[in-house]
This record gives C-alpha cells, structure tokens and sequence, in this order.
C-alpha cells in the first residue's frame, strides 16, 4: 500500500487567507479522520503516520555522544532512553532582544485562550509615562499549553498594522510554557494613537486533540534619557485600503514589507517539496518547487525576494524534532522588506496606488499563502511636496526549471532565478536623491524519493542577494545583503514503521554598509539547526518509543560585536547550554 506523508500544521484544518490577514473569523473543517489522513499529502504533527523528507550530506551537529560536556540538566547519560510525557520548554539559541537602561512602560495588549478561529478583539492605548518618543519598544508573547495539539500559527495588528507574525510548538501532555521576544520599534508611529487590537492563533480543541493556547502579549516602551536618544524610525507606518497606498506627498523613503507565509494545511506548507506531472509524487505544482515574492505598483514589477523555507514545528513527518528547539524563524516570522524608494516620485503625486502581492509557482486558483503588507515611510519635514521619478526598471527573464529523472529512485532537480534593477530620484529639501536598487534571485534543489515516499529526500539552497545604493548629499551610500537559506534532510520509514528523520537549515546573512568606498558597518548571521529523531509511527502515543538529538547554534558577529550560543538536546531535555564569543 502506498504510504503517504501526513501534513504538520493545520492538520484537518484550513486556514483562509482573508481570515489569516484578519477580515474575519474563518471556519474549521472537523479534524481529520485516519482515512482523510492517509489521503493527505505532505508531513505532520501528532497525526497518524508519515513519509520521509532529506538526507544531509553530514551528520547532525548534535548527537546524545557529544553532549555530556556543558549540560544544565545534567551530562547525557542521565537523559531518559526516549521522550517521556514531559520535557524541556521550547527555547532558541537566538540573543534576546538588547534593552536601554532607561525608563520603561510596559502595556498589555492581548491576553486570550485561544481554543477555535475567534479571534481575540481589545483595545490599545499609548503607555503614559515614558514620553512618545522611544529608544525602544519591545514585544513580548508568553505563551502555555497541555495535553495533545498541532502547531498553529498566528498574528497581532494594532490599529491594523500586522506587528507580529508566529506559530506555536506542541505541547507536552505534563504541559509546556513558552516566549518570544521581538523589537518593534519600527512600528512607532502606529504604537503614539490608540487602535483596535486583534489577534488569532486558529486552534482546534475537541476530544482528541485538547491542547488550549494560553497567551499574553505585552509592549514594553523605554523613554529617552542621558545618552540614549529615540530611536530613528519611520515617520508613517501604512496599510493598504482596498489593495491600494496613499503615500503622504513628502515621502522621501518607503519600504514595503510583506509577512509571506505558506501554510494552512495544504502542500503550499511544503512548497520546496512539490513536482509536476509527470513525476509520480503526492504534492503537486504546475511548474515545480520554485517560489517567487513578487510585489508590484500599478501592475509593474517593483520588488522581488525568495520567501524563507520555514519549517512548523510539526514538519517533516517528526515532531520530536522541534519540541524543545524550533527551527530558524519559526516562532518569530520575519517580514520579507523591499526598497521602494524608485517608486516615490510616482507615489508622491497624492492618489491611490495599486499594491499587489503574487507568489510565482503557486497553481493557479489554489490557496496557501498570506501576505498582509505594511509600508514604512520616511518623510522629507522641511518640504510639503516631494517631486520625483521613476527611471528604470529592468527585469530579467525569471529561470524556472524541473527535470524529472525516473527511476527506482524518483529524481526531481529544481533551477531557478529573477534579476530585478529598479532606479528613480525625487527632489528634496536637501537636494537631488538617486536612489538603485538591484535584486538577484537563485534556487537550485535535488528532491529524490522512492516507490510510496517511503524514503524521501531534499537537498535545496535559496540565495538573495540585494544591493541598495543612495547617491545624494555627501557620499555615495551602499547596503550589500547577501542571504542564504539551505535545508538539507531525508525522511524514511522502515518496513517495521520506524520513521527516522534527519535535517539540517541554515538561515544566513552578511551585510556591508559602504559610505564613500569606505565600509561603515558590518555583520554576519549564521543560524544553523540539526536534529536526528525516531520514533514508530501508526502507534498510540505511549507505543512510539521515540528518540532524537537536535541542536542549534546562532552566531552574529560584526562592527556591533559578536554573539555566539550553541543548545543541544537529547530525548527533551536540554544537555547543552553554552554562550561563547
């Protein structure tokens, strides 16, 4: 019997993307019965059973043999032979956010039990106190589950503004609690005039699966004072009206940022893993694995962006991956930012622009993917009136190929790319500003599976690379981001239905800030996960007989200094914990 992979997120669930986006509450199919399960293509969190995902080239980093040294919870051999009903609450490896000695107002903004898709409606006030102009404002969601639960994800607008993005892990039947740290300072403008408050994390409680999201939010805002001055941040923070931007008419800069993400318990969750026909494979998509970001301004390309390969932390077939460490960006979803500061002459003429968000390689008429969109802009405060024009925009033609090779081992190789060169000046108070940005594309995978998906495997590389240069009054300035993704992994499950998954991701990033010729500037981020874990599957929970070592390690160094924390787990509990530098 062919076997099938089990989805992870929303399982039994399908999130709309307009209710995703906060235009209402969508409703929730009732879970999935065995039946539906096993027709269900792709992986899964506490469901029946699966399939495999990759192989990578080199063993994990993280094994229970190399983890004796430096365990907070004791050395490994005092770590259980397999996961229990309890373990270590989720954490990262990431820095928690830097924060001022200075003054700080803290203000609740959501506090709810998330157990359907009613999504939680308040009110926000600005915190009094602490002034109006912040060195900076930090969120923080502190989050409990128990029982049995899938992981979901969810959002936080303020005054309609999307100011975060997450998903959950799954609990613990003992129970688990849980926190995510963010700075949103960039959302300034939004957080000095009171707004509606909404968020939603869809959930599903029945008899089955039982798990209630517990969760509050708060701001906490620090003041000015001494040597800490307000931070610099943008002087409009928009939204789209009817999929339309009405810029102020003396914005000098604008950025547009974008919280794409592929879920809501279709195989879009698992874009990196479709094929075309003919490939024999259970996730399908016209044109293959490739996904493109695009956003254009009255129907013209204006910016292109590889989305993240985010992975849930019920995915690749194996929860026991990601109960103790999620993967990179799992609990705190990065918008994807794109420079449209070409555009602002044309946007500063006083009426409604057209916005559009478009995932290239999603099928035509098939859902999976949401992009609310915030637009962030600087504006000139010594003009009323800033006049300007768009000069260039230059595309490549887009690169999308799939090779199919059959064979006992089906074979899938995935080639694709985007250039992007847009260019444009408006006249301020200070003078002529030219401002170039160029964007390159590149996506290259290897997916590879057997007869039944029964050994399935992906060896993919995603990189952005992004050049932004700002000639005007003074030097010339360049911003240099180069940004790789990789996921490396395979799935298989045996003849006596143990399934084995082992994975790596990697979520780099180096960026240059020239002046001049002369760098300012700098840093490098190398996120990096591992993990290695079993378990049998088609199994009543007590049966599974699970085991699995995961690691990360986050390292960030530059012209701000450096940060370096290696995590190491074994069976759930945490065998490493160690900052170095």
């Amino acid at each position: 019997m062919r076997r099938r992979i089990v989805m992870s997120m929303l399982a039994g669930v399908i999130l709309s993307a307009s209710t995703f986006q906060g235009a209402g509450p969508a409703s929730a199919a009732p879970p999935a019965d065995a039946a539906q399960l096993a027709a269900t293509p792709a992986r899964s969190a506490d469901q029946a059973a699966a399939t495999p995902r990759d192989a990578p080239s080199e063993t994990p980093a993280a094994t229970a043999a190399d983890t004796s040294a430096d365990a907070p919870g004791g050395p490994a051999a005092d770590t259980p032979a397999e996961f229990g009903t309890d373990w270590h609450d989720p954490l990262t490896a990431a820095p928690p956010v830097a924060r001022p000695a200075t003054k700080s107002c803290a203000v609740t903004v959501a506090e709810a039990q998330f157990r359907d898709f009613t999504p939680y409606r308040g009110a926000y006030t600005p915190p009094s106190g602490c002034g109006d102009r912040w060195s900076k404002v930090v969120l923080r969601l502190d989050g409990k589950v128990k029982g049995r639960q899938f992981d979901r994800l969810g959002y936080l607008h303020i005054g309609g503004v999307e100011i975060f993005r997450t998903s959950t892990p799954e609990p613990s039947p003992d129970g688990i609690e849980w926190s995510v740290e963010k700075d949103v300072t960039r959302y300034s403008d939004t957080f000095r005039r009171g707004g509606d408050v909404e968020m939603l994390i869809g959930n599903v409680v029945d008899d089955t699966y039982t798990g209630v999201l517990d969760v509050k939010v708060t701001l906490t805002f620090y003041a000015q004072g001494g040597a800490v001055k307000s931070a610099a941040t943008p002087d409009r923070v928009l939204t789209l009206q009817d999929g339309t931007l009405t810029t102020p008419r003396n914005s000098e800069r604008v950025v547009a940022e974008v919280y794409a993400t592929g879920s809501g318990g279709g195989c879009e969750e698992y874009w990196y893993l479709t094929v075309p026909d003919p490939a024999p494979y259970s996730c399908k998509a016209d044109k293959g694995p490739y996904r493109e970001v695009q956003i254009k301004v009255d129907g013209q390309l204006a910016g292109i962006a590889e989305p993240f390969p985010t992975v849930w932390t019920g995915g690749w077939s194996n929860p026991f991956l990601w109960y103790v460490i999620p993967g990179p960006r799992a609990f705190d979803i990065k918008p994807i930012e794109y420079d449209l500061t070409p555009y602002a002459g044309l946007l500063d003429d006083g009426r409604p622009h057209r916005i559009d968000v478009s995932v290239v390689g999603v099928p035509a008429g098939q859902t999976g993917w949401s992009t609310p969109v915030n637009v962030l802009v600087w504006q000139d405060a010594k003009r009323a009136h800033v006049s300007g024009a768009l000069t260039e925009v230059r595309a490549g033609d887009l690169t999308n190929s799939s090779t199919y090779t059959p064979g006992s081992e089906e074979r899938l190789d995935t080639v694709g790319g985007h250039r992007l060169t847009t260019a444009g000046y408006v006249d301020t108070s200070h003078g002529r500003v030219w401002t170039t940005v160029r964007r390159t594309l590149a996506n290259t995978s290897a997916h590879h599976w057997t007869d039944g998906e029964n050994t399935d495997a992906l060896k993919a590389t995603w990189t952005d690379d992004e050049t932004v240069t700002v000639d005007g009054r003074g030097p010339v300035g360049v911003r240099r981001t180069h940004r790789t993704y990789t996921m490396d992994g395979t799935t298989t499950l045996a003849a006596d239905d143990r399934l084995r998954t082992v994975l790596t991701l990697g979520d780099r990033a180096a960026v240059d800030e020239t002046r001049g010729g002369r760098r300012m500037t700098w840093s490098r981020l190398d996120d990096t996960y591992a993990g290695d874990a079993t378990y049998t599957a088609n199994v009543p929970r007590d049966q599974r007989h699970a085991v699995g070592t995961t690691s990360e390690r986050y390292r960030l160094y530059g012209s701000d200094g450096c940060y370096d924390r290696v995590l190491v787990t074994a069976q759930g509990v945490l065998t490493r914990d160690r900052s170095d530098c």
